[in-house]
């Protein structure tokens, strides 16, 4: 026994990271392979039994996880970014959940035969949509900004109150003698605890990181503990109004000025990917497959319900009067997966009813997990080409951000061009700005690190950076800004002559190095003289006759090669961490010069 629990403790984790790691791959949801995972080692092969090896742990281990993966997410939700669409995800939380849980019930009920008292408990678990799920799926499909940001704020703001709704249901299942105003005064208790406790953590947790009243490094510790103690105390206070205190001070926290919360989201990102990927399997693996089959077809019903007939007319009434074009629309009403949050209630509150004695309290996970499982499946199958039909899906990642407009910069964009891909110059100096501007550029005028640059920095269709200011120091700073939202993979910076001679003590630090962009027989100060003297950027497309290596071979010029393009029109980087080998049919874009224009010591002359 001592050594068992260690051992499925750690196979949870090593589990979990396999599942993650195949999304990525197949770039699929995680919650697929989590789920497939969960129930082959539950109730498939029979060994991970989550009740057995956590005991009466198991719900407050549950709650706890929920608590931090709402925090995070409510932490990323700014006022600012609605920009006209609060109405929309308003309605979405109010009249709209009331509508989904409607549809869910009578579903429910007809479809499943639920008693009534079971089938309004379904019906208020189906309210919340997943954002542990809508957020990997925005990324897949790529929706336009006003779509992106309306899904993430309804996924994580209607969680909360889901919940709430679920609790009050739950009461009266128990109870079944509270009265109507006694079920409002009960969810007016539960709102309030919650809002108030949320709003006081949340800004005294604020002051304290604003004014540095806690150390730098203790920071997410600190959060950490906050949450949890936020969490406990609400629910002490009243029940289930925790998971509300939790999202009210991720909300207050992300939209107090001055307050650091960068480092503490990334903290949090990850601690919430370990949280998911555990609690999915934990959870997977307490269902009964048999469960599946005395469902049978009427959870298909129940699926087909929510997707066609619920989830479209609440999208409906909700954007009524709003800027939302009808595409934009009808993407929205089609995706609202459901996820970690609808399948941790439903394994707490089935727990509670079956030792409680209520019947069909046992097929409530099963259904769930059902809709889970078909809404994930169905929708990520299916949204991204929808959201292409109807034109409003971003361009695909492939442009760049390029740190700089002097001659060096205008003179690549102005190549890159021609392969119809996004390029944006950002620049400070005005004099580079209006000569890249004169030559058809796009460009943003400031410092691409300020905070202005987050709130006006167009970045649709950008996937990555490319560091040619002549300051290194510039371009690593551009490049610790950047890799969080490129992939520390996607971010480039020529190197400066300083680089290429000084001492280490003049090096910047390994860690917040990027990539050393065109090689490191190439710096700055190198391609400037030589543009300077006439060098030109060509770009040469190969073919089985003349490959790379007679382009390369060439005696009466000489080439740098700069980025190669691919039949399919994917953009490559040539840099020292990486090798490309470009084929037939390839473009090969670089800079072209005469052998005369290199000194002897194979810098410029």
């Amino acid at each position: 026994m001592h050594t068992e629990i260690p051992l499925l403790l750690a196979a949870i984790g090593v589990l979990g990271f396999a599942c993650q790691w195949i999304a990525w791959r197949l770039r699929i949801p995680a919650i697929l392979p989590l789920l497939l995972t969960g129930m082959l080692v539950g109730p498939g092969l029979g060994i991970l039994d989550p009740d057995q090896l956590f005991g009466e742990l198991l719900v407050p281990i549950v709650s706890l996880a929920v608590a931090v993966i709402l925090f995070e997410g409510s932490l990323t939700l700014k006022f600012s970014e609605l920009q006209g669409l609060g109405t929309v995800v308003h309605r979405l939380v109010t009249v709209g959940s009331l509508i989904s849980a409607t549809a869910a019930t009578l579903a429910a009920h007809y479809l499943v035969d639920f008693d009534w008292p079971i089938a309004v408990l379904f019906g208020a678990l189906m309210v919340v949509t997943g954002p542990t799920v809508i957020v990997p799926m925005l990324r897949t499909v790529r929706p336009n900004a006003s779509i992106a940001q309306v899904l993430r704020w309804e996924g994580i703001v209607i969680d909360p109150l889901g919940a709430l709704f679920t609790v009050l249901v739950f009461d009266f299942i128990l109870t079944q003698h509270l009265s109507v105003g006694n079920l409002l005064l009960e969810f007016g208790h539960i709102v309030g605890v919650g809002a108030v406790i949320g709003l006081a953590a949340g800004w005294l947790l604020g002051l304290a990181l604003r004014h540095h009243w806690v150390p730098e490094y203790l920071h997410n510790i600190f959060v950490l503990n906050t949450v949890l103690i936020a969490f406990v105390v609400s629910n002490a206070l009243a029940d289930e109004a925790g998971l509300l205190a939790v999202t009210v001070m991720g909300i207050v926290m992300a939209n107090m000025r001055s307050v650091p919360v960068k480092d503490i989201l990334d903290f949090k990102e990850s601690l919430t990917i370990l949280l998911i990927s555990a609690l999915f399997i934990i959870l997977a693996a307490r269902i009964d497959i048999a469960s599946f089959a005395i469902l049978g077809w009427g959870a298909v019903g129940v699926f087909a319900v929510l997707q066609f007939i619920g989830r479209p007319i609440k999208v409906a009434l909700s954007t009524l009067g709003s800027n939302l074009n009808w595409r934009e629309r009808a993407l929205i009403a089609w995706i609202g997966p459901r996820g970690i949050v609808a399948a941790a209630i439903a394994a707490v509150f089935a727990l509670k009813l079956e030792s409680a004695g209520i019947e069909q309290a046992s097929l409530l996970v099963p259904l769930s997990f059902s809709i889970i499982i078909g809404t994930v499946v169905f929708q990520s199958l299916t949204a991204g080409w929808l959201a292409r039909r109807l034109e409003v899906a971003e361009p695909a990642p492939n442009g760049l951000l390029i740190i700089g407009a002097n001659p060096i910069a205008r003179a690549i964009a102005k190549a890159l061009q021609q392969f119809d891909l996004t390029i944006l110059l950002a620049d400070d100096s005005w004099d580079n700005i209006s000569k890249a501007r004169m030559e058809g550029l796009s460009t943003y005028y400031g410092n691409p690190v300020s905070e202005h640059a987050d709130r006006h920095l167009d970045l649709i269709g950008i996937g990555r950076m490319l560091g040619l200011s002549p300051d290194p120091r510039r371009n690593a700073l551009a490049a610790i800004r950047y890799r969080t939202e490129f992939g520390a993979e996607s971010v480039y910076a020529l190197q400066s002559t300083l680089e290429n001679n000084d001492s280490e003590k003049h090096r910047i630090t390994e860690h917040y190095r990027p990539r050393t962009l065109f090689g490191a027989d190439n710096s700055f100060s190198k391609l400037s003289s030589l543009i300077s003297q006439g060098a030109e950027i060509r770009i040469t497309k190969l073919s089985e006759t003349f490959g790379f290596d007679t382009l390369m071979n060439e005696a009466d010029k000489t080439f740098i090669p700069l980025f190669a393009v691919d039949p399919k029109q994917h953009l490559r980087v040539f840099c020292s961490e990486s090798a490309i080998e470009p084929d037939g049919d390839w473009h090969v874009i670089g800079l072209s010069y005469s052998s005369d224009q290199l000194g002897s010591d194979g810098s410029s002359g």
